[in-house]
């Protein structure tokens, strides 16, 4: 550095070395904006909250939640409350994650927030992509819809139920526990979603695993389980009589199907096992408020209600569940990652190729 070339080259490039600290400050400022954001909980949160959010304008919201499309109430009912512009990207819930995890990849972190099931919400938990939120709709919620990490929150429930057309199978002769399924009057006569390997591991560890795995095995093997895709498919198929007993299919659906004057009816062996929808904030949101704010919103009465409408099974306590009276047993994320291929093939080889 003692030549004249050489601090002529240091006064020309001192400029943009300090640009550069600076964004780097900003960038390690705006982190800890939102972190602090997310865990502020003085008695002016809400006011302070709102304000910076409306200032923010808007939120992306990538979703697997078919309902939550502009023209929904939910998403409409958050727009007109605090005029903030929801952008909304929806895909499947697998390609919810791959897009997410494909951003984070490229350094590119579009969405604010993520709306998909609670596997996938975990998924993103453990790549450290999500920030944890303190919120006081918290003390509102049932407990497992909050993980101890508290980097996403259920937003509602949805349980697996067993349907039957009415016409068929009469109300004296259900099955009230799983080895009933085994008596000669179901053969021939069951239904089974093909991807519900969640639920099967779910049954099998309440059951106890040795247990569990023989009475599907001797299930499969004696009175047979039409395998078919797709939950609605299934439910649509006990209906019209194809399918006299579905074994696994969302606790809405027959639900809907009834009250269209459907000959079908839902019952449930317990325990009911559940999954969880839920909802988590990018820990490099765009519009840090804005997102906390939204995360508020759909975990608030007012939200909740709207699913309760949409025959989803609320999360917050304050509003009446399908569900109230039922043994719900919660399927386990954690469980889910972990044991994915012990399970996924447990379940192809017990029940998808033992039921041809």
């Amino acid at each position: 550095m003692n030549s004249p070339f050489s601090k002529i080259y240091f006064l020309l490039a001192l400029p943009a070395l300090t640009a550069a600290i600076s964004a780097c400050d900003g960038a390690n400022n705006a982190a800890a904006s939102l972190a602090q954001i997310a865990v502020y909980d003085g008695t002016d949160r809400d006011r302070r909250l709102i304000a910076a959010a409306k200032s923010e304008g808007a939120v992306t919201l990538y979703t697997s939640v078919n309902k939550l499309q502009h023209g929904n109430p939910i998403i409409d009912g958050f727009q007109q409350k605090y005029g903030i512009k929801v952008t909304v990207w929806r895909a499947g819930a697998n390609k919810v994650l791959q897009r997410v995890l494909a951003e984070a990849d490229a350094a590119r972190f579009d969405f604010d927030v993520v709306n998909a099931g609670a596997v996938e919400l975990e998924t993103l938990h453990r790549e450290k992509l999500l920030q944890e939120i303190k919120s006081p709709h918290f003390s509102d919620l049932i407990p497992a819809a909050l993980p101890l990490h508290k980097e996403w929150v259920g937003t509602y429930l949805l349980a697996f139920v067993q349907a039957y057309n009415t016409n068929i199978v009469k109300k004296n002769d259900l099955p009230r526990t799983y080895q009933d399924l085994l008596d000669a009057k179901w053969k021939g006569r069951l239904g089974i979603e093909s991807k519900d390997y969640d639920w099967f591991y779910s049954i099998v560890k309440d059951l106890g695993e040795a247990q569990g795995l023989a009475l599907f095995k001797t299930l499969a093997a004696k009175n047979g389980l039409s395998v078919r895709n797709g939950h609605t498919l299934l439910a649509n198929l006990v209906a019209a009589g194809e399918v006299p007993l579905a074994l696994t299919v969302y606790h809405y659906t027959p639900e809907q199907l009834k009250r269209k004057g459907a000959p079908i009816d839902w019952f449930a062996i317990p325990p009911v096992i559940a999954s969880v929808n839920a909802i988590g904030v990018s820990k490099h949101a765009p519009h840090p408020n804005a997102a906390i704010l939204f995360y508020d919103y759909l975990i608030g009465e007012e939200a909740q209600e709207l699913f309760a409408e949409m025959n989803y099974a609320p999360v917050n306590k304050k509003v009446a569940s399908p569900l109230k009276d039922l043994p719900i047993k919660l399927i386990d994320p954690v469980v889910s990652l972990d044991e994915s291929d012990k399970w996924t093939r447990l379940y192809e080889e017990i029940v998808l190729q033992g039921a041809k």
